[in-house]
């Protein structure tokens, strides 16, 4: 067998990781919480576009390193990997980093956290750190079964 045909599990793993940081923002991000928000100023809205859309193109070009065999297949995953996990490095290097620069996870006319009750107490879920957090999870399970 093949170092491709070996790596079946770390394709479909790497490839559920890249679409939750390549696709998912596109369904996310490109409607009135962030890219045709009205409150956002068109420079910011610019940038949320230039981001997503930076995305998507890096994530076709993953899927095709990791859906194509070739000599140092295995390699060609890690590196694959490396991309994937610097894309969610930079989510959550901006989400402990808000302080810095005055960010917040969430607007009031955005995506809300999700009250989920645990027995007497009320935890406020952010769906963002929740989402990316599965899918890192998803990533380094992916990059483990790499042989």
């Amino acid at each position: 067998m093949t170092p491709y045909d070996l790596n079946v599990a770390a394709r479909i793993l790497l490839t559920i990781a890249t679409v939750g940081c390549t696709i998912i923002p596109v369904l996310a991000d490109f409607n009135r919480t962030h890219a045709t928000n009205p409150l956002w100023t068109g420079h910011a809205r610019f940038h949320v576009v230039w981001q997503v859309m930076s995305y998507v193109f890096i994530g076709i070009i993953l899927m095709y390193l990791i859906w194509t065999p070739r000599a140092e297949y295995s390699a060609v995953l890690y590196l694959v990997g490396g991309v994937v996990g610097s894309i969610y490095a930079g989510f959550f290097s901006a989400y402990f980093g808000m302080r810095l620069y005055g960010g917040r996870a969430f607007d009031d006319n955005g995506y809300l956290p999700i009250p989920v009750k645990i027995g007497s107490r009320v935890l406020h879920v952010d769906l963002n750190i929740t989402v990316f957090s599965i899918f890192v999870v998803v990533l380094t399970i992916g990059m483990f079964k790499i042989v």
